[in-house]
């Protein structure tokens, strides 16, 4: 019998972890998650080649596409959908398939992770391309709902990457860019919920946002191609446009009231005395590249 996962096998520090109050439970349950950081830092240089891979192939027009179980599946879902308000990214290219379906978002299917023909079948119906990046998420690294979408996305021809926790791990072995968040065993043994699960967050988030940050979704460290879809990101889409254009309050409403509160818009407007359509055409030439076009003779 093969010896037991990193995330499977019983931690043998807090052995009486049922025996704690409330505020030694509460301090040991976080402290335990900083090993999710450093899983990710040390996985930093591989997350940076995948996402210098991955680039080509997304500004072309291909998709991010996500594959999961559990946790991890539904880590992948929340970060295709949390592109588009955040970068204006379009919801058909950040697509998250779930095994179980998308009624497993909110109630757990069993055996749907066993299910490796489901996983290429899901994939498979995206109709994918060589333009498409899939990554498939996998605490175990050995999920078989993962490994099917994995080879489903390899056959046509698309980036694969993988995260998984623990070192040997078959979707590592299945994809073009591994990578490996050995956060080793859990407080909880075997709960994959916890630092597990925060280090493919951070991996996920990290991967995503450099992404956008290289497809010009950000000015300086500013989010200038959000949707300012409520009273909140209307506020923010105002302090942005104040400090990415250096105007005040009023100067920066207006410049918006004239171009549908995007940020990136309203900022060339402002910094180029530009109108709205004039400021658009310039991003436009500049593939939406806000330092290019204000530095355009």
């Amino acid at each position: 019998m093969p010896p037991p996962l990193n995330t499977e096998t019983p931690s043998t520090e807090h052995q009486d972890l049922d025996l704690y109050d409330s505020a030694r439970l509460m301090e040991v349950l976080i402290d335990d998650q900083h090993q999710a950081v450093a899983a990710a830092r040390a996985a930093a240089p591989a997350l940076a080649a995948a996402v210098d891979a991955a680039l080509p192939r997304i500004a072309s027009g291909g998709r991010l596409l996500y594959a999961g179980a559990g946790t991890s599946g539904r880590l992948g879902v929340l970060d295709s959908v949390e592109l588009v308000p955040t970068f204006s990214w379009p919801r058909e290219r950040a697509v998250a398939v779930l095994a179980g379906g998308e009624g497993a978002m909110f109630v757990a299917v069993e055996g749907a992770e066993d299910d490796e023909p489901q996983g290429r079948r899901d994939v498979e119906a995206l109709s994918p391309t060589a333009a498409d990046v899939l990554i498939g998420i996998a605490a175990s690294g050995h999920t078989p709902y993962v490994l099917g979408a994995l080879a489903a996305a390899r056959a046509a021809g698309c980036l694969t990457i993988a995260l998984a926790n623990n070192p040997g791990a078959a979707v590592l072995a299945a994809s073009d860019h591994p990578i490996l968040l050995d956060t080793g065993a859990e407080v909880i043994s075997g709960s994959t919920r916890l630092k597990a699960g925060t280090a493919q967050k951070i991996a996920l988030n990290s991967f995503s946002s450099a992404l956008m940050v290289k497809l010009h979704k950000v000015y300086g460290n500013l989010m200038v191609d959000m949707k300012a879809t409520n009273a909140k990101l209307v506020r923010r889409a105002v302090a942005l446009t104040m400090r990415a254009a250096e105007v005040d309050d009023a100067a920066a409403r207006e410049a918006l009231d004239h171009c549908g509160f995007h940020v990136k818009t309203a900022t060339v407007m402002l910094r180029r005395g530009l109108s709205a359509d004039a400021a658009q055409a310039l991003l436009a030439r500049h593939d939406g590249d806000v330092r290019r076009a204000l530095a355009e003779d």
